[in-house]
């Protein structure tokens, strides 16, 4: 379910950069968890990494890090992600 809701808002991420032609020139990701989850981010860069049209693996950083137990991370009742990208778009 999780991956699948990935899948479909990054799709409407590229489709909106498409839209304007532009691109999506490196995209920079961050998961907080209490629970150690380096050892999967290279294989989780790997699925979703080839749904970035036009970009290479490389174009992508991924990073994990916890909360010190603070909030629902903390107390591990989930995780959380962030997201930044970097988009070029065409001038006018």
């Amino acid at each position: 379910m999780a991956r699948r809701l990935v899948r479909s808002l990054l799709a409407f991420a590229v489709d909106r950069v498409r839209a304007r032609k532009g691109r999506i020139a490196h995209l920079d990701l961050t998961i907080v968890c209490e629970a150690p989850v380096s050892g999967r981010i290279a294989t989780r860069c790997g699925q979703i990494s080839p749904g970035l049209p036009g970009s290479a693996p490389s174009a992508s950083a991924w990073k994990a890090t916890t909360s010190e137990k603070l909030g629902f991370t903390g107390r591990g009742e989930g995780i959380a992600a962030y997201a930044t990208a970097t988009i070029r778009l065409p001038w006018e």
